[in-house]
């Protein structure tokens, strides 16, 4: 049995969970998820400015603040910080910890091959549009195949104390330890199925011990110090989810069966770069206190692809608020919001979508929201979406004249007109898996 616990579920997620992860209990690996669809254009604009950029700059000073106790302890530490630059990220991770060993897998941006590809009369079209990726050529930000487990199983079979990998999935970081541990063949459809669910199971770190939990979430204990998920994997593919002892939060199979319906589709048909998992053979039971156990898990065959995640600028986004406060005060908005859209009408600027909502009356829940007919207070928030800059940015300059010239008791404007930020879309697709070549490389 190997423990792998995950410490980080997004770029932003809770400094102090890593560290304690190996600190708190025994431990085996630890892996920590970083990259998102819009964090690799986020990354790719980083290293176009500075090519000593272009990935996590949170996880080299982590690894420095942990390095000590990870190596007495022995645990070995797998993460997606690489972004687009995993070399670099590597260079500043022995720079700040130089006793440790690290390993990188590279080979999933293609950014650089976008051209050759299409050239090659790979299309990659768009998965919900069926466009070809060449039409949205001159505005592509980033792009990078979706690799797997075994290769970062072969980063850990160098030693490697720390194992940074660029844009891998979710899952493939808690599925790799058990790949390289038990010796699973990449034909081991079941085994690959079970750790692909473990790995789904604990990606978003807290999210499966009491995090942003629907079960009975006013009972969970000491969120303050809520404890980070870790699995306890067998050879065989069954494993139990649990956290350290003494630690908050709560482990149920109710709070597990919420995250497995996290970013689902299909649930038969689990698509991942490894297998295809099964959720519907999943069998869950609670095995103890803060324990569930997860067996009888079914998997089959890779697919003949990988997905391609790219990014690419499609125009330009402002979101402003005001607050308006009781009495009338959803009445207040609303006669705010149409202002608003009338002043923009008579300056002659058109948008590709003008979005508002109330927040404290029906922003989340829509016509399902409890009737509140007068609030004490509610906050307007317009934003406006389009291809020309210069009528986003006079967008941001109608909204705050409100204060003065439009209806009473606004507030919550502190911050001035709002920015205007570049939108970026995600663009889907598809490549054959021969295309994407990954390498491992120890970085001394």
């Amino acid at each position: 049995m190997i423990r792998i616990a995950n410490g980080q579920g997004f770029w932003g997620d809770w400094l102090e969970a890593p560290v304690r992860l190996v600190e708190q209990g025994p431990l085996d690996y630890l892996v920590l998820d970083y990259l998102a669809e819009i964090t690799m254009s986020i990354v790719q604009k980083q290293k176009e400015r500075n090519p000593e950029l272009g990935y996590a700059r949170d996880f080299p000073p982590l690894m420095a603040r942990i390095a000590a106790t990870i190596k007495q302890r022995g645990v070995k530490v797998i993460a997606n910080a690489g972004g687009v630059n995993p070399a670099a990220c590597a260079r500043q991770v022995r720079k700040l910890a130089p006793h440790l060993k690290v390993a990188v897998v590279e080979g999933d941006d293609i950014y650089p091959r976008i051209d050759e590809l299409i050239a090659a009369g790979h299309a990659m079209k768009n998965m919900e549009t069926g466009e070809p990726l060449s039409s949205i050529r001159n505005r592509i930000q980033s792009a990078n195949a979706y690799i797997g487990a075994f290769p970062l199983a072969e980063a850990l079979s160098t030693g490697a104390d720390v194992v940074i990998a660029g844009r891998c999935t979710d899952t493939a970081l808690a599925l790799a330890p058990m790949v390289h541990q038990f010796g699973w063949k990449p034909d081991d459809w079941n085994r690959l199925a079970a750790g692909t669910i473990a790995g789904h199971i604990i990606e978003c770190g807290a999210q499966c011990t009491g995090g942003n939990c629907q079960v009975d979430w006013p009972s969970i204990p000491d969120m303050a110090n809520i404890g980070y998920p870790l699995v306890e994997a067998s050879p065989d593919g069954s494993f139990v989810v649990t956290k350290h002892s003494n630690t908050g939060g709560r482990v149920s199979s109710h709070i597990v069966k919420e995250q497995l319906l996290y970013e689902l589709g299909d649930p038969k048909y689990y698509i991942t770069p490894d297998c295809i998992a099964d959720f519907t053979s999943i069998h869950l039971e609670d095995a103890g206190i803060d324990r569930v156990r997860v067996s009888g898990i079914r998997g089959g065959p890779r697919t003949p692809f990988l997905k391609l995640s790219i990014s690419y600028s499609y125009g330009w986004k402002a979101i402003g608020t005001l607050v308006y406060s009781w009495p009338d005060a959803v009445a207040k908005a609303r006669a705010a919001d149409a202002i608003v859209r009338q002043r923009l009408e008579q300056l002659g600027l058109t948008f590709e979508e003008i979005y508002t909502e109330l927040f404290g009356y029906d922003a989340c829940h829509g016509p399902a929201a409890a009737h509140c007919p007068d609030p004490p207070e509610i906050q307007l928030r317009i934003g406006v979406r389009g291809q020309d800059k210069e009528a986003v940015d006079r967008f941001t300059r109608e909204l705050i004249p409100l204060v003065l010239n439009g209806p009473p008791t606004a507030t919550g404007f502190g911050d001035g007109r709002p920015p205007v930020r570049e939108v970026v879309a995600y663009w889907p697709a598809l490549a054959p898996r021969e295309l994407i070549q990954t390498r491992v490389e120890v970085v001394e």
